[in-house]
């Protein structure tokens, strides 16, 4: 399961370069498609959200925890994706007021420019986390015990071939270039 959350924080990590690009190009004065920034604010909800801290926090929080030895970090990981999460509703706060004719770049851009120094911090901490649980807590039957239960839910593996179908499909944009 480590090993399938630090697959996820590879493709997080190509959504952090395009979010230093949406909001660099946004503060440059240059024109983002809505529908493209739409699309980043669908991956750190749906993606993010509802699927990657859903696996930390329903499975791999509560295993690595029953150990006692990791309790604080769980913790402040759980306030960190609360974090993440007010965010990136600001992000579509804000995308729905400039779509409605409302001047909102600079919020847009500033509440991008949040998450992508959230991300990079938060994902450094996780990966040392995974790291130490992989290493000292968790042995490799609990590993598989909680891959095997994620892999029973096939319809996290079709939202992660949705977004990572985005993520290329963002990377491609003229903007991105």
């Amino acid at each position: 399961m480590s090993e399938v959350l630090r697959n996820d924080h590879r493709q997080i990590r190509r959504l952090e370069k395009i979010v230093v690009k949406c909001y660099t190009k946004l503060n440059q004065g240059q024109d983002i498609p809505f529908g493209d920034i739409n699309k980043i604010v669908w991956i750190m909800s749906e993606f993010l959200d509802a699927i990657h801290y859903s696996r930390e926090e329903d499975q791999y929080f509560p295993c690595v925890g029953t150990y006692d030895s990791l309790k604080e970090e769980i913790r402040a990981f759980m306030i960190e994706h609360e974090f993440g999460r007010r965010i990136a509703a600001n992000v579509s706060k804000y995308l729905q007021m400039w779509k409605k004719g409302q001047d909102q770049r600079e919020p847009v851009s500033r509440y991008l420019k949040a998450y992508a120094v959230y991300l990079e911090d938060h994902l450094n901490k996780e990966d040392k986390f995974f790291d130490k649980a992989q290493n000292e807590i968790l042995s490799k039957e609990e590993e598989q015990m909680m891959y095997e239960e994620f892999r029973a839910v096939t319809a996290v593996l079709s939202k992660f071939e949705e977004m990572v179908k985005s993520i290329d499909y963002l990377e491609t944009t003229p903007w991105m270039s």
